[in-house]
This record gives structure tokens, sequence and C-alpha cells, in this order.
């Protein structure tokens, strides 16, 4: 498999890795926002957070608790960001979990400034888009 992460998982190409278990691994991103910038991903290649099995799924967002725990002596707060498939700007397709110190001189904003874009719906669209997520198997 031609996947950088799964590269980094074994060895192939190094990386500044911060803490690893069993099944996930945390480590510097390479083209970092801001200083202590880590990503944490699963040992087994998965494209989506869906397509996880539970157990790695568990452990992925364990290793998220305790690496934003650490980073806390960097920075107070953290934006912690999953782009779930290309679509969303995923640009690696295997799970990867950004946390990124944050504070209030950044100038990044909060998420809802990404979007210029943001529907107005009524009470009437609320129910039929919680319906199509709610019956979807």
């Amino acid at each position: 498999m031609d996947c950088i992460f799964c590269k980094i998982v074994n060895g192939t190409i190094p990386a500044k890795k911060l803490y690893e278990t069993q099944y996930s691994l945390a480590f510097l991103d390479a083209f970092p926002l801001v200083l202590g910038h880590t990503l944490v991903i699963p040992k087994n290649h998965y494209g989506k957070v869906q397509d996880m099995s539970e157990s790695d799924n568990r452990d992925l967002f364990e290793t998220v608790r305790v690496i934003s725990g650490k980073l806390e002596s960097i920075s107070p707060s953290a934006l912690i960001a999953i782009h779930n498939g290309k679509e969303s700007g995923q640009e690696i397709p295997h799970v990867h979990v950004h946390i990124i110190p944050r504070n209030s001189s950044d100038g990044a904003g909060p998420v809802h400034s990404m979007f210029s874009k943001k529907p107005s719906l009524d009470e009437g669209e609320f129910e039929k888009i919680a319906k199509i997520i709610q019956n979807k198997k």
C-alpha cells in the first residue's frame, strides 16, 4: 500500500512519535499549522471513521484524550478535527485526527467561520434531515 501513514506505522518513513499503543500512534504533523500540531492515527488502515473496528476506534479516541491533556503544556485549548472523506478536505485517505493547540491570538476562529454558505432551515427541514440520518443503517 502506498499510504504515507501506513509507512510511518511500519517505520519506512520517520516521524516524531509522541505516544503509541497497540492500535494507535500519535506524532507531530510534518507540516504544522502551529507548534505542537499533532496527528493521531489508527495503526490499521481505514479510509473513514465509520469503517473502523470498535477496538481501533476506542483506542484512537483514548489516545486523542491522552495527547490532548499532554498538549496543555503548550496551550490551554486545542482544536480536534477529523476530515472524514475527500470531500471534507481529507488529503490522505487514512483516518487521522488533528489536535491543534489554540490560543486567542492565533487568528483561526471557530469552526463556523469555515463556511460562508450556511443553510437556513425551518422545523420541517430539520425534521426531514433527522429522519434521513436516523433511518440510515
